[in-house]
């Protein structure tokens, strides 16, 4: 009777208890008191590969897209030939982030010759060198119309996270005199497009 009537009360427990999904149950019994019962769960979190880059005004740490590009201006060269000079600008800072190990950054120019100033003479790009502040984001050499070779940032947290941030430096050859003139800015030939890649 007793056996009969504790059916009874399962199936009915049963039958009160709403139907979940693909859930796992058990249901055990005992003479006094029922122990032991088990049910699992299984936990599931993807993350999605993420990569930032940003060179010169950022929105850190929003890392949010941000339209403005910057120039890097070597102003009136004292003296045409005379030696290496610094831009004016000052540094400019580069933040780089990823989440799934190295990153490639590359630096693309488009215009045959360099650097121009609208009237058929030129400064070529690789004249000119960036040079990391130390932060770990090495600068590639520029080449002209056409991508550098690739430099290599390397996680800096754990085996697959990067997260820096630098400041390049620039820097004008100026062993030579070009003719007299304003070279560069967009409208010149005188954009650089960095680009990060990772795998």
């Amino acid at each position: 009777m007793k056996t009969r009537n504790l059916s009874r009360i399962a199936l009915a427990v049963a039958l009160a208890v709403p139907a979940i999904a693909a859930a796992e149950s058990n249901f055990v019994t005992g003479a006094a008191t029922a122990t032991g019962a088990n049910a699992r769960l299984d936990f599931r979190i993807i993350i999605p590969s993420v990569l930032y880059l940003a060179v010169g005004t950022s929105n850190l740490p929003a890392l949010t897209n941000n339209a403005t590009v910057d120039q890097v201006d070597f102003g009136t060269i004292a003296s045409p030939g005379g030696g290496a000079v610094a831009a004016t600008s000052g540094p400019v800072n580069v933040a780089v982030r990823g989440n799934n190990g190295d990153i490639s950054l590359t630096a693309t120019h488009v215009g045959a010759g360099g650097l121009a100033d609208g009237t058929g003479e030129f400064i070529s790009m690789t004249t000119i060198t960036g040079a990391s502040g130390g932060g770990g984001i090495g600068h590639p050499t520029f080449v002209d119309n056409g991508t550098s070779a690739a430099v290599t940032v390397t996680p800096n947290v754990g085996t697959k996270i990067t997260n820096r941030t630098d400041t390049w430096t620039f820097t004008y050859a100026n062993a030579t005199i070009p003719a007299a003139g304003t070279y560069g800015t967009s409208a010149n030939q005188g954009r650089v497009t960095y680009t990060a890649t990772m795998p």
